[in-house]
């Protein structure tokens, strides 16, 4: 190994050892770990922040004191920050569950409310997820009331329906220029039943995959009946994804479709209208399948890994999910492969259910019970090839390499929405945490941005924790570049000190530069498929090249 390295690692132990922080940061090995931003919106308390991986607040988004997540906040390239959130006091709403909603708001850096959207009524509340639109529209979702007799003439059994109404879920497109809501799809128009033949939705269950069983029912008859807790938008396919946890499994639709067929059943560029293109994780809910083949339990943050990745990443594209309850004691992070085929503009329906029939990566914590959550919790894919995954329910994020080591733990320093102590013991449900993301340094939203270290959340924080860790790296050489594999054939990771801005090139062996780029550190993605075989050169900053060889 390295000797520098060995150094390095040797003072990190020592100064972790000598520590002993219960919230806030709790470790980090800064050339390992993706250096950035980290936007967190924690319950029981208002205001959303953005910290740097030492823990500090560098930005924060005050509110008054009777504001609480509703449930997530999203930083915009343009420094805008778009949040959800509701009252404190739900005790007189007609429509209350976990996870209620009430206003969007987008707000500017300088925490100036420069848009608001409110709904929350007998009929309709917000609740849980937005997503910001390339476009400048934001998706919302939805509880829409129905009664008693809507749910007897759907074909719903309602013995099974405790309070005699259901809350199905519905997306909506709102433009903030105009107020109007511009797109929306009910899922209540999209249902199927083979309970009661002389209602509407009479059919076949297994036969028609694309709709919504209105008898398939997990939460004890409760009107919250999918509890859908994310949202998420695919600018290049303009599909949308809904995580339903009460179904444990994913659905996604086409948005291509007019409001009017996004009603119905055909149109689209799917041909399906508003009915399910895509569903995963519980072939149960169309009766396929049996209980080995359910993938999912109360998933949450269902996402395409999109965000700030290469095409180059192994999980570009793909699914990134939080798999809450996959066992008695732990959680788990997976990341899956749809059947998505782009020339059909289908996801391809293997008998008897949707693939794929297993996961593509599992993450799970080195010490499987330290990453449990009943609800709430997000994982994140990160450009240098490490995961980012936060534990909701013990306000608990680590970011792991893909070896699977820890490089960087925070505990969110709170209980129960007031500063923790440093040196606090948190329970679970004392610093509940909806999600983190890390966004990168380079993020057009911090051009020009005042991002000085501000102090920290906790109480008495350790100051000299994060210090001493960087200190001790001063004068170790901060390139520490690894290339692997080579030889090497279709592509090839770099990695150098995370955080430390570098021009690369890639030379040939007659000294013509093939490939020139200048990035933060950390590890990436370099597609060579188009470099003929032979031996190539890579320098970084001043540093001496290394010989790369190219083989297929």
């Amino acid at each position: 190994m390295n000797k520098s390295l060995l150094v390095i690692i040797a003072l990190f132990l020592t100064v972790g050892a000598m520590s002993q922080n219960t919230v806030g940061l709790l470790s980090y090995v800064p050339w390992q770990s993706y250096d950035g931003y980290n936007l967190i919106f924690p319950h029981n308390q208002p205001n959303v922040y953005l910290l740097d991986n030492c823990g500090q607040i560098v930005h924060v988004w005050e509110d008054d004191t009777n504001w609480r997540p509703g449930n997530t906040a999203y930083l915009r390239a343009d420094g805008t920050l778009v949040k959800a959130k509701r009252d404190a006091t739900v005790t007189d709403d007609a429509i209350w569950a976990g996870g209620g909603g009430e206003i969007i708001e987008i707000r500017d850096w300088d925490n100036n409310v420069i848009w608001t959207y409110t709904m929350n009524d007998s009929i309709n509340r917000l609740h849980h997820d937005i997503a910001p639109m390339p476009n400048g529209n934001i998706l919302a979702l939805a509880w829409e009331f129905k009664t008693e007799e809507e749910s007897l003439q759907a074909g719903r059994d309602t013995a099974t329906t405790a309070q005699d109404e259901l809350w199905p879920d519905w997306v909506f497109e709102i433009n903030p220029n105009t107020d109007e809501i511009v797109w929306e799809w009910h899922s209540w128009d999209h249902l199927i039943q083979d309970f009661d033949s002389t209602k509407s939705n009479f059919g076949v269950v297994s036969e028609e995959v694309g709709l919504i069983d209105v008898n398939f029912d997990t939460h004890d008859g409760h009107p919250d009946w999918h509890h859908g807790n994310s949202l998420d938008y695919n600018a290049e396919l303009d599909q949308i994804m809904i995580s339903i946890p009460y179904f444990n499994e994913f659905w996604i639709i086409d948005h291509t479709t007019t409001t009017a067929e996004a009603a119905g059943h055909t149109g689209g560029l799917s041909g399906k209208g508003g009915d399910l293109m895509y569903r995963w994780g519980n072939p149960a809910t169309y009766q396929a399948g049996d209980s080995t083949d359910q993938k999912l339990y109360f998933q949450h943050d269902a996402h395409w890994e999109l965000d700030f990745l290469d095409p180059t990443h192994p999980h570009y594209g793909k699914i990134g999910v939080f798999n809450n309850r996959v066992g008695a004691d732990f959680s788990q992070a997976n990341i899956l492969t749809s059947p998505w085929d782009m020339y059909s503009w289908s996801y391809t329906y293997d008998e008897p259910y949707y693939g794929p029939q297993n996961f593509d990566e599992t993450f799970q914590h080195p010490t499987p019970t330290e990453l449990y959550s009943t609800g709430l919790s997000s994982v994140q894919c990160l450009p240098n090839g490490n995961t980012l995954i936060t534990s909701g329910r013990f306000g608990y994020s680590f970011e792991m390499t893909p070896s699977g080591q820890i490089v960087w733990e925070y505990k969110t320093p709170l209980v129960g929405g007031a500063p923790a102590t440093q040196g606090d013991s948190l329970a679970i449900n004392n610093n509940l945490t909806f999600r983190m993301k890390r966004y990168p340094l380079d993020y057009a939203a911090f051009d020009g941005a005042d991002l000085s270290p501000q102090g920290y959340i906790e109480l008495e924080p350790d100051s000299s924790f994060c210090e001493d860790i960087l200190n001790s790296i001063d004068d170790i050489d901060m390139y520490m570049l690894n290339i692997y594999p080579n030889p090497a054939e279709n592509w090839v990771a770099m990695e150098w000190m995370a955080g430390v801005q570098a021009q690369v090139e890639i030379v040939d062996v007659f000294g013509r530069v093939m490939r020139s780029f200048s990035d933060y550190g950390g590890r990436k993605y370099l597609d060579i498929s188009d470099f003929k075989d032979g031996i190539y050169f890579v320098r970084i900053g001043d540093s001496e090249a290394r010989k790369l060889i190219i083989a297929r």
